[in-house]
C-alpha cells in the first residue's frame, strides 16, 4: 500500500490504519469515530487527505477544454475560485466527481478521488489536443490537510496571522503556516465550515503539528464518512459510480446545458431510480446493501447508512424507485428480517 508523508505521525498517534484505495490511511484514532465526528461539528478537526489526486490542466485552450470535459461551467470560474464538478463517461455514467480550481487564466488544478486518479488522468489526457492543453499529474507534488469545523477559521487565522473572515466559500488564498507556503481553500467534505490546506509534502508534518498543537483534533476516514453522509454528500464507488446518471441524483444541478463529453448518453437516460435520503423512524442501523421496501415489496437498496454521532438519528442514502423518491414518502428498510419504518428525507440531513 502507498503511504502519505504523515504515515509515521498517524502511527505515533496509534491510529487504526486500513487499506483505502490502495493507501494505508487512518480510519480512526484512540478517541474513536464518534468523538472525532463531534469534534468537527462542535469545534475543529484535521484530516490527512493527501491520498487525493491533483491534476494540472493548463494552456491557451484550458478553459474551453474543461467546458467540454467537465459537467459544470468552468467558464464561470474567476481566478482564485473553485467549483464542484464531474466527469462523464460515454455510457451515461461517471468517471469521477472532482473539484476544479482556477489558479490563473489558463491554469487549473483538478482534485480527484484517490481511487480514480489514474483513470481521470488518462481520460483528460486522451481528450486534450496537443499544443492547446497540457495535462500533468501533480499528485506527488502535494500534501493535503482538511481543517474542518466552526472553529477552523479562528484556528488557521491564529497560525497564519491573516484575517480569513473575508475568504468566501470555494475561494483560494495563499498563506504561511509554520514558515511554509500553503494554499488555503474554503472547501471541504464535512458539511461544516473549514479549509483545505495544500502544501509541499516536506512541509506537511510541521503544518499538521502546528494545527493539532493549536487544538485541532486528529480525525480519520471513519469520521469523514459519517460527516459527509450527515451532510448528504455521496461517495464515489459507494453511492455513485460509472453507471450513475447524475441527473438522477440530488447533484443534477452540476450538469449544465452545454456541449460536454458524454452528453448524448447522459441526457438520453431514463431515471427509473433516484438517489434519495432516508431516515429511520424506528430503532435500527441501515447498512450498505439493505433492501428498501414498500408494503414488503423491494423498491430500492441502501448504499450508505449510519447512526449519526451528532443527532443519534439513523440516516441513509439509497437508490429507490423514482416514483417514491419525494420527501415524506413512507417506506421501510429490511433489517435482520424485520421491516423497519423509514421516510424519504430532504438533503442535507443536517443543515448548519
Amino acid at each position: 500500500m502507498k503511504r502519505t508523508v504523515l504515515h509515521e505521525v498517524h502511527s505515533a498517534l496509534h491510529a487504526r490504519l486500513v487499506d483505502f484505495a490502495g493507501w494505508e490511511m487512518p480510519i480512526q484514532y484512540r478517541s474513536g469515530i464518534n468523538e472525532e465526528h463531534n469534534a468537527v461539528r462542535n469545534g475543529v478537526g484535521v484530516f490527512d487527505v493527501s491520498h487525493m489526486g491533483e491534476i494540472r490542466v493548463r494552456g491557451s485552450g484550458a478553459t474551453e477544454f474543461l467546458q467540454f470535459a467537465a459537467l459544470n461551467d468552468a467558464g464561470r470560474l474567476r481566478v482564485g475560485r473553485a467549483q464542484y464538478s464531474m466527469l462523464a463517461n460515454d455510457s451515461g455514467g461517471l468517471i469521477d466527481d472532482i473539484y476544479v480550481y482556477r489558479d490563473a487564466d489558463d491554469d487549473y488544478m483538478i482534485v480527484s478521488n484517490a481511487s480514480n486518479r489514474e483513470e481521470v488522468f488518462r481520460h483528460l489526457s486522451g481528450l486534450a489536443r496537443e499544443g492547446d492543453v497540457e495535462v500533468i499529474d501533480e499528485t506527488d507534488d502535494w500534501a493535503l490537510l482538511a481543517v474542518q469545523g466552526p472553529q477552523a477559521e479562528a484556528l488557521l487565522a491564529g497560525l497564519t496571522g491573516d484575517d480569513l473572515s473575508g475568504v468566501r466559500k470555494n475561494q483560494t488564498v495563499n498563506a504561511l503556516i509554520n514558515g511554509a507556503d500553503v494554499r488555503l481553500t474554503r472547501t471541504g467534505y464535512t458539511g461544516e465550515d473549514g479549509f483545505e490546506v495544500f502544501s509541499a509534502p516536506g512541509d506537511a508534518v510541521g503544518i499538521w503539528n502546528a494545527v493539532t498543537g493549536a487544538g485541532a483534533v486528529p480525525c480519520g476516514l471513519g469520521a469523514r464518512d459519517t460527516l459527509r453522509l450527515e451532510a448528504g454528500f455521496p461517495l464515489f464507488g459507494n453511492d455513485i459510480g460509472p453507471e450513475t446518471n447524475p441527473l438522477c441524483t440530488p447533484l443534477a444541478w452540476v450538469v449544465k446545458d452545454k456541449d460536454f463529453y458524454g452528453r448524448e448518453a447522459l441526457w438520453g437516460a431514463d431515471c427509473g431510480r433516484r438517489l434519495a435520503g432516508l431516515r429511520l423512524l424506528e430503532r435500527g442501523i441501515p447498512r450498505h446493501g439493505y433492501t428498501v421496501a414498500l408494503n414488503g415489496t423491494a423498491v430500492g437498496e441502501i448504499t450508505s447508512g449510519t447512526i449519526s454521532p451528532f443527532t443519534r438519528e439513523a440516516l441513509a442514502l439509497a437508490w429507490i424507485d423514482a416514483r417514491l423518491s419525494e420527501a415524506g414518502t413512507e417506506l421501510s428498510v429490511e433489517i435482520r428480517g424485520q421491516q423497519v419504518a423509514a421516510v424519504v428525507s430532504e438533503l442535507p440531513f443536517l443543515k448548519r
